[in-house]
């Protein structure tokens, strides 16, 4: 029956230790496709057809769905149905030949003056207030933007996987390996300076880098009311601020700085470098421009 099956998919899910934040959005973004198609009378899997899926997704597109939802839905769906297919449930997937939806991906930044302001904004709240808060918040962009963490890693990076002296961080990725982040001078000196106002402030240092009022660790919702927050303080009206703009912002930099997409696959721990080539593809008319103004011929009589 189809409500088993989707719970048997969950279960495999969590039992190939698919992150928290992915089962969550399996249960919420497949499993509104599982509940259209119980209205549609579609009980057991196998009875589940193309036009099923499509009516889903038309469905989704009139509640104003975007493209680039619309194809994260077809996603789960596709995983769905193919691990149907791995369990000889059903012969082959329904959704194998309906395509994605034609996105046209933008990937927005931040500027540099942006970037100045929010960093002013928490030093001008450091100087004024004394407050942990203020601190934790000049720290984390300053952390985001030198290393392109992720969200979930911010949240659960301990003191224990800061190596200033080796200058690298260890965080458990995408993947729930371990990764090793490479890390600057200039940030090791801003974490050492920031633990150390933690241990003055709390009188005992937590095992997690950012925390909450009671020296704990901060959670999602904690993190997420923070970026909003800044959000509103800054109304920038063409970015939405976020811990996944800093870390395109990151890429981004690097892009334009040069370094060659190997490199930036490998600081931004892209699986796959086809990912990594389709940001550089995304800037190429910001690299034209960096070229145009700082090519070596430019200043060269030939």
């Amino acid at each position: 029956m189809l409500k088993f099956a989707f719970q048997e998919f969950i279960e495999e899910r969590k039992y190939r230790n698919t992150t928290d934040v992915n089962i969550l959005n399996y249960k919420t973004l497949l499993g509104g496709f599982i509940t259209h198609c119980l209205e549609h009378e579609v009980i057991n899997v196998e009875e589940i057809t193309s036009y099923h899926v499509k009516s889903f997704l038309v469905a989704c597109q009139h509640k104003g769905n975007k493209p680039g939802t619309l194809n994260t839905k077809l996603q789960r769906i596709r995983a769905f149905l193919n691990y149907m297919v791995e369990e000889e449930i059903i012969k082959e997937s329904p959704a194998k030949r309906i395509k994605y939806v034609k996105d046209e991906v933008r990937i927005n930044v931040f500027s540099d003056e942006q970037v100045k302001q929010m960093l002013g904004y928490y030093r001008s709240l450091k100087r004024r207030e004394q407050s942990y808060f203020a601190y934790r918040g000049y720290m984390l962009i300053v952390l985001l933007l030198g290393t392109g963490m992720r969200r979930g890693e911010i949240i659960n990076l301990k003191w224990e996987d800061v190596d200033l002296a080796n200058l690298n961080i260890q965080v458990f990725g995408k993947t729930r390996r371990k990764e090793t982040i490479l890390i600057t001078e200039k940030l090791s000196k801003e974490l050492s300076s920031y633990y150390l106002f933690c241990e003055r402030h709390f009188g005992a240092i937590a095992d997690y880098v950012f925390v909450n009022r009671n020296n704990k660790q901060m959670t999602e919702n904690s993190i997420m009311l923070l970026f909003q927050n800044l959000q509103k303080k800054m109304n920038f009206k063409d970015v939405r601020v976020s811990p996944h703009t800093f870390r395109h912002t990151f890429c981004h930099r690097m892009a334009l700085s040069g370094m060659s997409a190997f490199a930036i696959q490998k600081m931004m721990r892209h699986e796959n470098i086809a990912v990594t080539m389709r940001y550089v593809a995304m800037w190429g008319n910001d690299l034209k421009e960096q070229n145009d103004k700082y090519n070596p011929l430019n200043k060269m009589e030939i």
